[in-house]
C-alpha cells in the first residue's frame, strides 16, 4: 500500500498529529436549519483543521421505535446531507455507525463499567421516558454506554457538542478515566467542544426554545429540505413582538433570533444589521432572512438531491467509510478487550 492511501485510511497516524474530533448525528429526519447554523456547518470548517470522523447514528435511533423502511430511508438521507453539506471523505472520515461492530462490541464491555447511578440522571432518558411511556427499554436506559463507544473508538481529542448535550461527554469522560484507572491508558480522555460561533436557533412559533424536527408545528422550524415558498412562508408567520423596529433588545426573543440566523448567515454584527433595517418593519426584514436562507440551502439542497438518486454511489461511500472506521475502532476495542482479560485470535 503506498503512503497516501495508507494516511488516507488511518485519519488517526497522522504527522505531525493534528487534534481528533469527532461527531454523530442521528437519521430521525433532516435536520433544521439551526442543526445546520449550530453545529453541521462548523463541522465542514474543522475537516480543514482536525482528523475529523463523523458518524451516521443509526443504531441510536431505535431507542424508539422505528418503521423499517423508513428508518433504512432516512440513513440513506442523513448520509446524503453529510456529504452535501461539504463533509468531504478525501479529507474526513465519514461512516454508518451500525457498519462498524466495534461499536455493539465496546458498548458492552462500557455498559460493564457504567454505573446505574449515572444513567438515570441523564436528562435525554428522562425526556424520552416521557414522551414514549409504552416504550421505556433497555436501549434507552443504556445508550450513554453506546455513545462512550462510538467516542472512545476513534481516540478523539474533543467532540463538538451545544452546550445542552455537555452532559453526554461528561459521562464518557467518567467512564473513561474509570476504565483507566482499573486497566491503565487504554482510552484518550475527550473533551466536549463547544461550538462558540455555533448560532443557538430558536423555534420560530415560540422562541423561547430550541428550533427542533420533532417539533409538532411544522412552522416552528426550517428543515434543510424546504423550499424556497416554504421558507418564505415560515419566516412570514415567525412571532415577533408588537414593537416594529429592527433591533437586538431585551424581551423581543422572536425578532432577536430573526437577527441571529440573519447574522450567522451574512456574517453581519447586530448593530450592521439594525442600521441596514433603519426605518423598515419587521415585514421586510422577514422577507430579508427568509431569502439569505433559500440562498444558503440551495446548493445543499441541489447536491441531495443529485446524491441521493445514486444509491449505488452512496453504498460505496458507506462502505468505505465503514472499512476506514472498522480499521481505527478495531485496534482500540483489542487493546480493551484485552485489557479487561479476554482472549484475542
Amino acid at each position: 500500500m503506498d503512503s497516501s492511501k495508507e494516511n488516507k485510511e488511518n485519519i488517526v497516524e497522522s504527522a505531525p498529529r493534528k487534534k481528533r474530533a469527532l461527531s454523530c448525528i442521528q437519521p430521525t429526519g433532516i435536520p433544521t436549519l439551526g442543526n445546520y447554523l449550530g453545529a453541521m456547518r462548523n463541522w465542514v470548517a474543522m475537516q480543514d483543521e482536525m482528523d475529523c470522523a463523523f458518524a451516521v447514528a443509526d443504531l441510536h435511533a431505535i431507542t424508539v421505535r422505528q418503521e423499517p423502511a423508513n428508518l433504512r430511508k432516512q440513513i440513506y438521507e442523513m448520509f446524503a446531507l453529510l456529504l452535501s453539506i461539504g463533509l468531504d471523505p478525501e479529507k474526513t472520515l465519514l461512516f454508518v455507525q451500525s457498519q462498524v461492530p466495534a461499536h455493539a462490541q465496546l458498548s458492552w464491555i462500557l455498559s460493564c463499567h457504567t454505573q446505574f447511578g449515572e444513567l438515570s440522571r441523564m436528562t435525554q432518558f428522562k425526556d424520552k421516558s416521557a414522551k414514549h411511556a409504552d416504550n421505556i427499554n433497555l436501549g434507552l436506559f443504556a445508550y450513554p454506554s453506546l455513545m462512550a463507544a462510538d467516542i472512545l473508538l476513534y481516540q478523539p481529542d474533543y467532540v463538538p457538542v451545544g452546550a445542552d448535550q455537555k452532559q453526554h461527554v461528561e459521562l464518557t469522560r467518567d467512564i473513561a478515566e474509570r476504565f483507566n484507572n482499573l486497566y491503565g491508558n487504554v482510552f484518550t480522555v475527550p473533551e466536549p467542544y463547544i461550538m462558540k460561533s455555533g448560532a443557538r436557533i430558536r423555534s420560530l412559533q415560540d422562541p423561547t426554545k430550541k428550533m427542533s424536527k420533532s417539533d409538532t408545528n411544522q412552522n416552528a422550524y426550517i428543515s434543510l429540505k424546504d423550499d424556497p415558498d416554504t421558507i418564505v412562508r415560515k419566516f412570514k408567520r415567525a412571532v415577533t413582538d408588537s414593537e416594529a423596529r429592527v433591533y437586538h433588545g431585551e424581551g423581543k426573543d422572536g425578532i432577536n433570533n430573526l437577527i441571529e440566523i440573519y447574522s450567522s448567515i451574512t456574517g453581519k454584527t447586530f448593530e450592521q444589521i439594525e442600521q441596514e433595517f433603519e426605518g423598515k418593519g419587521y415585514g421586510d426584514f422577514k422577507i430579508a432572512v427568509a431569502e439569505v436562507v433559500v440562498e444558503t440551502l440551495r446548493p445543499i439542497q441541489q447536491k441531495f438531491d443529485e446524491l441521493i438518486q445514486d444509491k449505488a454511489y452512496l453504498e460505496k461511500m458507506m462502505a468505505q467509510g465503514a472499512e476506514r472506521a472498522s480499521k481505527i475502532a478495531q485496534r482500540t476495542l483489542n487493546k480493551a478487550l484485552k485489557k479487561t482479560g479476554f482472549v484475542i485470535i
